[in-house]
């Protein structure tokens, strides 16, 4: 599943052809994904532009003056630039076509991804009214997470993971959060220490702007909005490498299953 790394690659890649630019055409060729694309985004997006583009968690936000395209890669989405009059791949789902020969695709071959729309002040969507703050954020910080953990006996690496506590820490990024943080994944966040969090919260934010500074994560079939691939999959330390020695104490790491997700973690130098 494409991460916050995955999709604000994808942001910044699309942003440059699309900012500022006319919309001639709407092409809804399958509506049936998550939920359904909206029948009328033809008629609310033709000869619209956006005027702002940003991310929110893993959504990403296209804003008009008239309301805002909300999206989200689902599974195995992502967006592609292509010139108009490319051929269709088998899931191409949804596209906008702009005035300056550019056309933006999502395709999505497992359809769990979704194409929304709102008229309404965007902060209120249900979507997005309940989100945790961003991980870049200067609201997520130590003191922040040891106040909210506190008799939380649910372990960290599903608190981290909760978007509701905070956005965007998804599953590769949680693994490695926490191994370059010394933190056991089955630890209860209530019984962390504030000092240990202000560590984690460092390493969070570091190994999510590197990925981010590389493109993202390559697996299976992520890239960018460019086309370009991701690399910060060469420099995972934990997820994807069971078995293989600790890069910082040589045994061997250990993969368990905690709350229905793939958990590597070194069960010598996480405490």
């Amino acid at each position: 599943m494409p991460e916050l790394p995955e999709v604000e690659t994808t942001l910044r890649g699309i942003s440059a052809s699309i900012l500022n630019t006319k919309i001639i055409q709407v092409n809804i060729r399958n509506p049936n994904l998550r939920w359904p694309i909206p029948n009328q985004l033809p008629q609310s997006l033709k000869q619209q532009h956006f005027t702002r583009i940003r991310r929110r968690a893993k959504y990403l936000l296209l804003s008009t003056t008239y309301g805002t395209l909300i999206i989200h890669l689902g599974m195995s989405g992502s967006l592609r630039i292509v010139p108009h009059n490319t051929p269709y791949d088998k899931h191409d789902h949804f596209e906008l076509c702009f005035a300056n020969n550019r056309a933006l695709r999502l395709k999505d071959p497992r359809r769990f991804g979704a194409v929304l729309w709102t008229k309404d002040n965007i902060g209120k969507h249900h979507l997005l009214a309940h989100l945790g703050p961003e991980p870049l954020s200067p609201e997520f910080n130590a003191d922040y997470l040891f106040q909210l953990s506190r008799s939380r006996k649910v372990n960290i690496k599903q608190f981290i993971m909760d978007s509701k506590v905070v956005v965007g820490i998804g599953n590769i990024y949680a693994n490695e959060a926490l191994f370059a943080s010394g933190i056991n994944p089955k630890r209860a966040a209530g019984r962390i220490s504030r000092a240990r969090y202000e560590l984690l919260c460092q390493n969070a934010r570091k190994i999510l702007k590197e990925a981010i500074r590389q493109g993202g994560t390559t697996l299976r079939d992520f890239t960018g909005g460019d086309g370009k691939p991701g690399y910060f999959k060469q420099e995972l330390q934990v997820y994807g490498r069971k078995n293989q020695p600790c890069i910082q104490c040589g045994h061997a790491l250990k993969e368990i299953r905690l709350n229905n997700r793939s958990t590597v973690y070194c069960i010598h130098c996480q405490k």
